[in-house]
């Protein structure tokens, strides 16, 4: 089974900056785009942001400006850099990976925006 990894979640606090990771599998093929998931407490999940096979990146009105979704194909690894981050930025945050025949998701990162 395939296993997406996520990294560097962690605690942090109002208008400071964090980088999240995921590890791409290089058994993953014909991806169509990878996003990033997030999901706080008693609330559904949201889009956050996508990055397509063209390069084309897209994010949700409350992050645009802020969050900047990119990849390195050398390290077959994607980011999530996420400047002036505030409470409401509190969550787990997912990978996402979807390809032409399946979907996988990471196990999820947590990061608290706290005083």
């Amino acid at each position: 089974q395939v296993q997406l990894v996520e990294s560097g979640g962690g605690l942090v606090q109002p208008g400071e900056s964090r980088r999240l990771s995921c590890a791409v599998p290089g058994s993953i093929f014909n991806i169509r785009a990878i996003s990033w998931y997030r999901q706080a407490p008693g609330k559904q999940r949201e889009l956050v942001a996508t990055i397509t096979v063209g390069d084309i990146t897209t994010y949700a009105d409350s992050v645009k400006g802020r969050f900047t979704i990119s990849r390195d194909n050398a390290k077959n690894t994607v980011y999530l850099q996420m400047n002036s981050l505030k409470p409401e930025d509190t969550a787990i945050y997912y990978c996402y990976i979807k390809t032409w025949r399946y979907d996988y998701w990471g196990q999820g990162t947590q990061v608290t925006v706290s005083p």
